[in-house]
């Protein structure tokens, strides 16, 4: 049930939003087998004078926020880190050197799923 915020710094065009959502999609299906269907992705573009990177206005990066229900392995959970950076970088341009990605692992009983139920009520 991965869920994911991306904060991006404006400037991308249309298609390489498009492009990121679906790659995005793609290495998180591909990095933690997870179904297609469960995965959710929100963007969010952020005006650049709103960002500070390294005491600078207005460079560009990435933070990706990825909620998962807990018991994903480590080696799954740095799979998925790289799948995120780097289809970020494919996309738009941007370098997996502006990209931070953090996990949230997410209880069972505190995730909520398709019909208003939690992971652990569904059996996932």
């Amino acid at each position: 049930m991965p869920i994911l915020n991306v904060q991006i710094t404006q400037g991308c065009s249309a298609t390489q939003k498009t492009a990121l959502l679906k790659k995005m999609t793609q290495a998180v299906v591909d990095s933690v087998n997870a179904p297609l269907a469960s995965v959710r992705i929100a963007l969010l573009e952020i005006p650049r004078d709103h960002v500070i990177v390294a005491g600078e206005i207005g460079q560009e990066m990435v933070v990706v926020s990825a909620a998962l229900i807990t018991g994903r392995s480590d080696d799954l959970k740095a799979a998925l880190i790289a799948a995120i950076a780097e289809s970020v970088e494919q996309a738009t341009g941007i370098s997996t050197q502006h990209v931070r990605v953090i996990l949230h692992d997410i209880p069972k009983a505190d995730m909520g799923v398709a019909g208003g139920r939690t992971a652990l009520a569904s059996g996932r």
